[in-house]
């Protein structure tokens, strides 16, 4: 059996130090194991990790796009515990500087939702669900 569990998401970084600042900027805190080669983010249960790109295509035996102006086909995201926490969250994220795709809006499964892109165009989103269950340290355990 596979162990069902998401630890670490990294994403793959065209310019490390910029899209790092980006997220330091956010207020995020990195964790004691960033270094100059990469930045790791505490999350509320998963690490976030900043890699440069063409180490990650290496490592993972890989070829990525060269350009980071295409979006990629996954997408993060910040569930929030109040509808009204998405315009605030997004209010904060514009402030540090990145691209809303779409302003706050109730959404057709009956939340709110909103969406930015970072610098390097991955894409995020942020959320309210009703129905949504975090544990004491803000992780989603249900949805």
């Amino acid at each position: 059996m596979v162990p069902q569990r998401v630890t670490l998401l990294t994403i793959g970084a065209y310019n490390l130090p910029a899209l790092r600042t980006f997220y330091q900027s956010l207020g995020w805190e990195e964790t004691e194991i960033s270094s100059d080669h990469y930045a790791v983010f505490k999350t509320a249960g998963v690490l976030l990790s900043l890699f440069p790109i063409a180490e990650l295509a290496k490592d993972a035996g890989v070829e990525f796009s060269n350009s980071p102006e295409t979006y990629r086909p996954v997408t993060f995201a910040i569930n929030v515990d109040k509808p009204e926490q998405v315009d605030s969250t997004i209010d904060k994220i514009r402030e540090a500087g990145a691209k809303i795709l779409r302003e706050p809006s109730d959404a057709f499964w009956g939340g709110r939702t909103a969406y930015f892109s970072d610098p390097e165009n991955n894409l995020w989103e942020v959320a309210w669900n009703p129905s949504s269950v975090f544990d004491e340290r803000g992780a989603m355990i249900s949805f």
